[in-house]
């Protein structure tokens, strides 16, 4: 049974912090968190990916300039 990813709004979005972590990053994309970690290992995250104190984050104004709707 395939599990539901919840997508924001552009709206949801621009209210998020500077960076986000992997999986939340990866929902407005409806991409599962497995496959967020895959891509990011691969350097085929549709968004920019930073590490900060060892652990990856997902620049918001970039899920925004990938979605179309400027930070």
């Amino acid at each position: 049974m395939d599990k539901q990813i919840s997508v924001p709004t552009l709206e949801e979005i621009k209210a998020w912090p500077a960076t986000v972590d992997p999986v939340t990053g990866g929902k407005p994309f409806g991409i599962s968190r497995s496959y967020v970690y895959e891509l990011i290992k691969r350097n085929e995250f549709p968004a920019r990916v930073i590490t900060v104190g060892g652990k990856k984050r997902v620049v918001t104004a970039s899920i925004l300039e990938t979605l179309g709707g400027a930070a």
